[in-house]
């Protein structure tokens, strides 16, 4: 498999389920998300959010990527103050246990123990780093400080 170097970008940063989630959408070539992959992805989002813990405050992270093989949606969500909660969602990919390739058709993967692919796990890395820059290094938890954070658009996955 030869390495390509798909594009990231901020979607948005939203109230969902409760939980102010960043979004980050990922594609080859900068394609944008087809809008209906785009709204049934982020339909599943608050069935995949963690429960709340009364102690985290309520933020997730997401990644929306539209790969080779299908779509895939990767939902993180901060739990136990320092936890990354993920749960993960394809479309297309039978491989993976999507039931055709139909890359809207998104179902939950409950069944996969993954954590992300070696782009989406670029997204996770810099979410991390800001958590710790904003929310646990200063003596108070800085929120807008975290939201206002993000990974800049452009290239990701290079090593």
């Amino acid at each position: 498999m030869a390495f390509t170097q798909p594009q990231v970008w901020h979607a948005g940063t939203d109230v969902i389920g409760g939980r102010l989630v960043k979004r980050y959408h990922l594609s080859r070539n900068a394609v944008p998300i087809d809008p209906v992959i785009e709204e049934r992805a982020y339909a599943m989002v608050p069935g995949m959010l963690s429960p709340e813990d009364g102690e985290t405050p309520p933020a997730a992270f997401t990644v929306l990527f539209r790969s080779g093989a299908g779509s895939h949606l990767n939902v993180y969500s901060w739990y136990w103050g320092n936890v990354i909660w993920g749960k993960f969602a394809s479309g297309g990919v039978p491989f993976l246990g999507c039931p055709d390739e139909d890359p809207t058709n998104l179902v939950s993967l409950d069944h996969l123990s993954a954590i992300g692919c070696i782009y989406e796990l670029g997204v996770l890395a810099h979410e991390r780093n800001a958590w710790v820059r904003h929310m646990l290094m200063p003596e108070k938890p800085d929120m807008d400080g975290y939201l206002a954070d993000l990974l800049p658009d452009g290239p990701i996955g290079h090593p």
